[in-house]
């Protein structure tokens, strides 16, 4: 796993690199507010419930989360099940909103 923080994950999105982001909270989480990433629970990952994603195994795979807590969890699952190149968004939404949603 490795930590990007909210600049860095913006920088890849404005440069238009196609990218696959993963947003791990709750169904209410991300109808609130999401930037940009699929909803895919962590709670479906511990599950082992990954066959919709699976394909990505080889890719490189962005989580965030509300704080960076459970996206850190969501990688190293992910990790256990044999994605090799999982990174995790450090601060999560709420950094992405201090920074850029004022």
């Amino acid at each position: 796993m490795r930590n990007i923080n909210v600049e860095e994950l913006k920088e890849m999105m404005d440069a238009g690199k196609s990218i696959n982001l993963i947003d791990v909270r709750e169904e209410t989480e991300h109808e609130d507010f999401n930037i940009g990433g699929i909803n895919f629970k962590l709670r479906r990952m511990q599950d082992m419930e990954v066959e919709e994603i699976e394909h990505l195994k080889n890719e490189e795979v962005i989580c965030y989360c509300r704080s960076g807590q459970r996206s850190v969890m969501a990688c190293l699952i992910l990790e256990h099940l044999g994605f090799t190149n999982t990174v995790n968004v450090t601060g999560g939404v709420h950094a992405w909103q201090d920074k850029f949603c004022k």
